[in-house]
């Protein structure tokens, strides 16, 4: 066990509970942006889209519960699906510990304030836009580069 006692440095992602499991989510809202992949070499790039159910002002799902009914393609992370937590961003806690490297040090779990993301500009509050405003053939226009 760690010094600090945090779960997460303890256990590994198939051992947590489903509270230790969610309160890993940041909610940067990065996962819930539309992705292309490259057909020729499978680079994924990240656009500014966010799928219709992100509220890109406070980075959260309107029906989280529901989602997939909405979503059909939305993926849900599980543990079962650890060795496939690649496309997700560099800075996402799941696949920080997948990796086994440390949480960042604006994560709402080390300080307590859930809105520290945003402060730290790792979110994608105020940089977004709903899939309801843009037409599908316009997809890679909003290709970006912030996502790490």
């Amino acid at each position: 066990m760690s010094d600090t006692g945090h779960f997460w440095e303890h256990k590994k992602l198939a051992e947590m509970n489903p509270d230790e499991w969610e309160s890993l989510c940041d909610g940067c809202g990065k996962c819930c942006l539309h992705k292309m992949e490259d057909e020729d070499d499978g680079t994924v790039y990240y656009t500014d889209v966010a799928c219709k159910l992100l509220d890109i002002t406070q980075c959260h799902c309107n029906d989280y519960a529901n989602r997939k009914q909405h979503v059909p393609e939305c993926l849900k992370l599980t543990p079962e699906d650890v060795q496939a937590f690649d496309w997700l961003p560099h800075t996402c806690a799941y696949r920080l510990i997948k990796e086994s490297k440390p949480l960042p040090e604006w994560h709402h779990l080390l300080t307590g304030d859930k809105k520290s993301i945003h402060k730290a500009r790792q979110s994608i509050k105020g940089r977004a836009v709903s899939e309801q405003v843009v037409h599908p053939d316009e997809m890679e226009w909003h290709i970006i580069q912030w996502v790490e």
